[in-house]
């Protein structure tokens, strides 16, 4: 697939940390959260990360985002190498590159009306006088499943995966092409969380949006993504279609992983 066709492009990618160490090692020593992981997105994509909790995958969305400064590495954006540009310079990227957290009530300000918490993005974007940006907000809510009148109501009155949807559509209003999902669901009810994940099915198909699905649960993931990479210990130690590392994993870990996951569900 020809990088035209790309919507991220990631190169050996590095996020350490320096954290307390001995006198021996000079006070410090490195934590290697994401140690030269590579792999990229197309468009319309969904690609899933998974891997146990402390693997590196929550650190590798928020890196790709630079939410996270990166210690090495190349990140490329629709080609542009995005890596070490500045504040002012990722501000038209940050619009394209969006994040929905995993945890949909600690994410939202509870001071604020979900009104006010949709057109935020598109104030700070400059996007729109007000009349336009209280049409979209009503047309972010109807993506998502919730009705105009949701907009006067704060986040404490809605169930969690109402949250999310809420969640879901402020990373919307602003037209991104990639979406970082950490754990969309994780925190939800599991009753809940397939509604969810259809609702980010639905709208991946329908807006063209590529997403970077982040998750632990395999089958959540399973049912979700186009490929799936596998982290361990900051490392990508497999990557293939959805079909088949579901039915030919190849590395140890893999098979471990669905071994135990899968042995949860019987």
């Amino acid at each position: 697939m020809s990088s035209t066709t790309m919507v991220l492009e990631v190169s050996d990618l590095h996020k350490w940390f320096a954290v307390g160490g001995g006198l021996f090692a000079g006070g410090k020593h490195a934590l290697k959260a994401v140690d030269g992981v590579s792999f990229s997105i197309a468009r319309g994509e969904i690609l899933g990360l998974v891997g146990e909790s402390g693997s590196g995958k929550t650190t590798v969305g928020r890196t790709i985002l630079r939410l996270t400064e990166p210690t090495g590495g190349t990140i490329r954006f629709h080609g542009q190498d995005i890596t070490h540009f500045s504040r002012r310079a990722l501000r038209p990227i940050r619009r394209k590159m969006q994040l929905v957290f995993q945890d949909p009530f600690a994410s939202l300000n509870p001071r604020m009306t979900v009104g006010q918490i949709l057109e935020e993005p598109l104030i700070v974007h400059d996007l729109g006088d007000a009349a336009a940006r209280r049409v979209r907000v009503e047309e972010l809510l109807g993506l998502v499943g919730l009705a105009p009148y949701h907009a006067q109501r704060y986040p404490h009155e809605f169930s969690g995966g109402q949250r999310q949807r809420i969640g879901i559509a402020r990373a919307l209003a602003v037209e991104p092409a990639l979406i970082v999902c950490d754990e969309p669901v994780s925190a939800l009810d599991v009753s809940i969380q397939a509604q969810v994940v259809n609702l980010l099915k639905d709208l991946q198909a329908r807006l063209g949006l590529s997403y970077l699905f982040i998750a632990h649960d395999l089958a959540v993931v399973k049912h979700v993504a186009d490929r799936v990479a596998v982290m361990y210990l900051g490392q990508i130690v497999e990557i293939a279609p959805k079909d088949v590392l579901f039915t030919e994993p190849r590395h140890p870990y893999t098979r471990t992983l669905m071994a135990a996951a899968f042995s949860l569900e019987a």
